[in-house]
């Protein structure tokens, strides 16, 4: 897809992508088959295939080989990719951790690999774990469940971002319950998550045995009721998914939604995301991975809109993606990740203004989406 875009900012993108081969090509070398996470002062000194392989984050350094492999076409990337997710089988050994973030392992791993080389393994792959996403659905409350442990009835918005797999397995294998599963699924979130201004909860509780709303936790923001940023870009571009896949116009238009109430918050922060955006004022916690995911799903909705519209989202994207790369980016190749600031959740500290893999890959994702060098993953 072409968007139009003015020169200043098509050159800023032109550097932007070189910085990127760079320094993939060099992340690539040094990392190699290892599932990174979280960098330490500028190594990925974890290596999650042998700390936790069912870790929700480890199908985005394969999503990110994937794409640098499509966009460059260098051998090296999928050779590491096709490594990795062989790693990937002991999760499903594992099975009790996996929950329904498979979504977030797989499509950028198996479903990537089968997109791009026909691998009939990796659909093997794929398609075993969308049968294991469609298994957690609710029939009585039409909701997919998130978590594990005593949460039978606890949905997260991340789950929005998952449900593509099944959208994909509807296709693939012309199966119309993968398609029922994902639409209530969506619907459920749509009606319980999603309030009227556009802010969003994280964590919706129903009742198991009919899909009442119970409560409303905070989850990884500040509090119930609060607007925990990454949960907002996450409905953001979800939603926007869903639209690509239903052409259900209800799933785009609370995509726009979510999203002016998204951008109206970052434009008070130099179109940058704090973690909340309605947490205390004081201390200011930045979460990068909300703004970069955020721009994809702004840049999924310019798909399906006029042309007027497209320009605002297209525009909105660029500008957090240019703010994103003068407040948070490190571009040496010696260093390991390239968006800094990126935080879990607002009262964890392990995890909070640090460099996160999957804040990589959608600055990646949307750079080489506005040079129509990009291949959709999800």
């Amino acid at each position: 897809m072409e968007y139009k875009i003015d020169a200043t900012d098509k050159l800023w993108l032109e550097e932007t992508y070189e910085k990127i081969k760079d320094k993939m090509s060099a992340q690539c070398d040094r990392i190699g088959d290892k599932i990174p996470y979280i960098a330490n002062d500028g190594v990925y000194k974890e290596d999650k295939s042998e700390t936790d392989i069912i870790w929700w984050t480890n199908g985005f350094w394969p999503g990110m080989l994937w794409q640098m492999y499509h966009a460059t076409n260098e051998e090296k990337y999928k050779d590491v990719a096709n490594r990795v997710e062989d790693k990937l089988d002991k999760a499903f050994d594992t099975y009790t951790g996996l929950h329904h973030d498979v979504g977030f392992m797989w499509l950028h791993s198996a479903v990537a690999n089968y997109r791009i080389t026909g691998n009939e393994r990796s659909k093997a792959r794929a398609l075993h774990a969308t049968h294991l996403l469609a298994g957690r659905y609710n029939p009585r409350g039409k909701f997919i469940r998130s978590w594990n442990r005593d949460r039978s009835g606890w949905v997260i918005v991340d789950s929005m971002m998952n449900i593509p797999m099944l959208y994909w397995a509807r296709d693939e294998i012309q199966d119309p319950r993968f398609d029922y599963v994902a639409r209530d699924h969506a619907d459920t979130v749509m009606k319980h998550t999603v309030r009227v201004d556009g802010s969003c909860n994280h964590v919706i509780a129903l009742d198991p045995t009919n899909g009442d709303l119970l409560e409303t936790p905070a989850g990884q923001g500040y509090a119930s009721g609060s607007s925990w940023s990454r949960g907002q870009a996450w409905a953001i571009y979800g939603f926007a998914l869903s639209y690509f896949y239903t052409e259900n116009k209800e799933y785009l238009d609370t995509a726009k939604k979510v999203a002016h109430y998204f951008l109206s918050q970052v434009n008070l922060t130099g179109n940058v995301a704090v973690i909340d955006f309605r947490a205390p004022k004081e201390p200011v916690f930045f979460d990068s991975t909300a703004g970069v995911c955020a721009a994809c799903g702004l840049l999924e909705i310019a798909k399906h809109v006029d042309e007027l519209e497209k320009d605002f989202y297209v525009n909105a994207a660029i500008k957090i993606l240019r703010a994103t790369d003068e407040k948070f980016c490190n571009w040496d190749v010696n260093f390991d990740s390239i968006v800094q600031m990126g935080s879990g959740s607002y009262f964890t500290d392990h995890d909070k203004h640090v460099p996160i893999i999957y804040g990589d890959y959608f600055f990646m994702e949307a750079i080489l989406r506005l040079m129509d060098k990009d291949i959709l993953l999800w």
